[in-house]
């Protein structure tokens, strides 16, 4: 009888190339943290200016939906670049970009320069997370691949919310003015030049492609077609489809919840002298509580996969997360919004972690940066949208029970319909 390979997090630590790559991830999602607390400072709680629902979902879409539109040019260049020299030349671009951002936030200016320049940091992310995930099966082996990206994911979100931690912190010192967010803007640049020095110790083939393209002069037809491609391939395997269904879905709520729970801190929890404050001392406990169910997730999700699956897990937490939202978010209260943030920490990354693996363990890797690609697009897309609907629907003090129950009752059907597409897909697999 054939030993099965371990797969805890012990083992996938072995590998050095998995630390290194570990190491980047976490170096970088630290100064994301930093840098969109910069970002949220400036325009939501920055007594210098000023933004109601539809000015917050509006600047979202701004930033998200165009470099959104990257993501196809991302995904066919990382499969036809070396993936390490992506990450190496992004991180150094994104450490120039954040001081040009710094740069407009001291000096004021609002409007089309300050989101063109975010958006062209937020456009150079794609590049380097799309990487990472492309590049991690490179580092470990498949067994270990649900343990490497509990690990890896789950400990970049925590980090990124340490960042943002980090971030306040400094703000004590610099102050809520322009001249304060600007310094928060430019420290992110330390952590983003780290990760680059990390790179620079990968040799250029060691995380793939496995085949590069002698040329990697692209047409937009070329792009599109690489793209088209991707998805044609993500979508004729049937666990890839329903996953990335899933994960879209989750994310259409995810985002209605994001714009109130920003609302409900802005304009309705003011108090700055209880154990949950309002403000974005508040929002920063709602964002602890959400990484704490991330690595709630991490813990568990890996032991729950190998006894159940990945369907029938993905299909529990769902559940889970309509339930726990109605149970905890239609109250309205600070306490109990920190705990609907713990589970919907929860929620997100166990499904997250799921849906990654599966796409490294259905999808060939020449078409892996592609179909990534497709991946963070819906990811993005789907996640404004829903801001954009919610900036319609809820009113500015965020507090919306027919909006929260229509949530609810999305995530219950959404599980429902996942259960059903994957012992569909289960029937039809060859035995």
């Amino acid at each position: 009888m054939q030993q099965q390979a371990p797969t805890t997090a012990r083992h996938v630590l072995r590998r050095g190339d998995f630390r290194r790559l570990l190491a980047i991830r976490l170096l970088a999602q630290f100064g994301d943290g930093i840098f969109q607390a910069a970002l949220a400072g400036t325009v939501l709680f920055n007594p210098q200016r000023a933004a109601d629902p539809i000015a917050v979902a509006a600047g979202f879409a701004i930033l998200l939906l165009p470099y959104s539109l990257v993501g196809p040019f991302a995904g066919v260049w990382l499969d036809r670049w070396s993936r390490r020299q992506v990450l190496l030349r992004a991180n150094l671009v994104r450490a120039v970009l954040v001081a040009v951002v710094a740069a407009l936030v001291l000096r004021n200016v609002d409007g089309t320069p300050f989101y063109v320049a975010g958006l062209a940091v937020f456009s150079v992310n794609r590049f380097v997370l799309a990487a990472l995930s492309a590049g991690l099966p490179h580092t470990t082996d498949e067994p270990s691949l649900v343990s490497a990206n509990a690990l890896s994911t789950t400990s970049g979100a925590v980090v990124t919310v340490l960042g943002g931690g980090a971030a306040l912190g400094l703000l004590q010192l610099t102050g809520t003015s322009n001249a304060g967010y600007a310094v928060l803007a430019v420290s992110a640049a330390l952590p983003y030049a780290g990760a680059a020095a990390v790179v620079a110790g990968f040799p250029r083939p060691s995380l793939g492609p496995d085949h590069v393209a002698r040329s990697a002069r692209l047409s937009a037809r070329e792009v599109a077609v690489g793209m088209l491609a991707g998805a044609r391939h993500a979508w004729s395997h049937p666990p890839a489809a329903a996953a990335l269904t899933a994960i879209s879905l989750h994310r259409l709520f995810y985002g209605v919840l994001t714009l109130m729970t920003l609302l409900l801190y802005r304009n309705t929890f003011t108090s700055t002298s209880s154990v949950f404050p309002g403000g974005l001392v508040g929002l920063a406990e709602v964002l602890g509580a959400g990484a704490l169910g991330t690595l709630l997730a991490a813990a568990v999700t890996p032991w729950a996969v190998r006894h159940i699956g990945k369907p029938p897990w993905i299909t529990v937490v769902l559940v889970g997360g309509g339930l726990a939202q109605l149970g905890l978010g239609l109250w309205f209260l600070a306490p109990t919004v920190v705990a609907a943030g713990l589970v919907l920490g929860f929620v997100g990354q166990a499904i997250k972690i799921c849906v990654d693996t599966t796409l490294q363990e259905v999808v060939a890797d020449d078409f892996r940066g592609r179909v990534f690609s497709v991946y963070d697009t819906l990811f993005n897309v789907t996640y404004v949208a829903a801001l954009l609907v919610g900036a319609f629907v809820l009113p500015p003090s965020g507090i919306s029970h027919g909006t929260l129950i229509t949530v609810g009752v999305g995530y219950v059907l959404t599980a429902m319909a996942y259960a059903r597409a994957s012992r569909q897909s289960a029937i039809a697999a060859p035995r």
